[in-house]
């Protein structure tokens, strides 16, 4: 964190933030307020350009229209990228891994060419795969399981410079048949879980957190949200 305030980049919330996903950077910055942390939000839509000097970058997901949009956008004004290459931690949600990858594939079976942050390709799966999604983590330093809601029709199949983000108990995932989920890439991380994400996942937010301001967190006691977690992974279960 170059200055005293964490600059949390909204990244294009006109054209994506399906399912609330721009609630993940509400719950970085109050997370970040509430251990004195000094926060703001900073929301980049498609009349700006994308600066390289924030601290940590959230993206939501989308339909196709306006996938487009995002990666002709992200392809001109690629201050995401060389922020990625600085090592600022980014999270990418559903639809915003497939425009982070190298192509994606469209409903109407068009290939689209990503931002390549990501070595990973998205073509469509036969079946909408649609529901309660938890799994169980296999980043560094994430411990415990992640729950989210997926609805999405693409498969993502990781190239070698990609790893999963976890191993699926309950849901789709990834779609392509091998039990993964999400993406992890250097600094930039990807998931198909709605919900917020962070909302439900305290720990991947403070992962992210504490890379952002670049230490340890001091832990939060919030008994609301580990009964929030406990109800949504109950659910996953019985779905």
């Amino acid at each position: 964190m170059s200055e005293s305030t964490l600059r949390i980049g909204l990244v294009l919330p006109d054209v994506m933030g399906t399912y609330g996903d721009g609630g993940n950077a509400l719950v970085l910055r109050q997370r970040a307020l509430m251990r004195g942390i000094d926060a703001e939000i900073v929301q980049i839509t498609l009349d700006d350009e994308v600066p390289d000097s924030l601290d940590v970058y959230t993206l939501g997901g989308a339909e196709d229209y306006a996938q487009r949009l995002a990666t002709r956008h992200l392809t001109r004004y690629p201050g995401l990228q060389r922020a990625a290459a600085a090592g600022r931690p980014v999270l990418a949600i559903c639809a915003a891994i497939q425009v982070l990858g190298h192509w994606y594939e469209t409903s109407a079976g068009e290939r689209v060419d990503g931002i390549s942050l990501f070595d990973l390709t998205t073509a469509p799966q036969t079946d909408r795969s649609i529901g309660e999604l938890v799994t169980q983590p296999t980043l560094d330093g994430l411990t415990a399981p992640l729950s989210g809601f997926e609805n999405h029709r693409g498969g993502t199949t990781l190239g070698s410079d990609a790893r999963p983000l976890a191993r699926v108990r309950h849901g789709v995932g990834n779609g392509v048949g091998d039990g993964t989920e999400g993406v992890v890439q250097g600094s930039v991380l990807g998931t198909y879980m709605h919900g917020p994400a962070l909302a439900r996942n305290p720990e991947l937010a403070d992962h992210l957190l504490a890379r952002a301001v670049g230490s340890s967190l001091a832990p939060l006691d919030l008994p609301e949200v580990e009964r929030l977690r406990k109800e949504r992974l109950a659910a996953g279960r019985r779905g």
